[in-house]
């Protein structure tokens, strides 16, 4: 079992799509608020966002209800980090 650390938001969704969807560490440090995701990344499909929702639970120890996940949510790399971000600090 991994330790928790403490990572901001936008630290833990940029660990998160490179652990979980086995992108490379350039490839998401490139990743700006514009960046698509959902359609733009062949990697990101229906199930991979559910282990992606499930790990950031966990690294960020928020919990995520079904009625907040949404299609706009993965629009982009913006969205998906302030919707951590909002998470986080309730």
């Amino acid at each position: 079992m991994q330790n928790k650390v403490e990572l901001t938001p936008e630290a833990a969704v940029r660990a998160v799509m490179r652990d979980i969807l086995g992108l490379s560490e350039v490839q998401v440090a490139e990743f700006t608020a514009e960046t698509e995701l959902f359609g733009a990344l062949p990697e990101l499909d229906s199930m991979a966002v559910a282990g992606l929702l499930t790990e950031l639970e966990d690294r960020l120890d928020i919990m995520i209800d079904d009625d907040e996940v949404d299609g706009e949510l993965f629009e982009t790399f913006g969205n998906l980090v302030a919707f951590a971000e909002m998470k986080v600090t309730g």
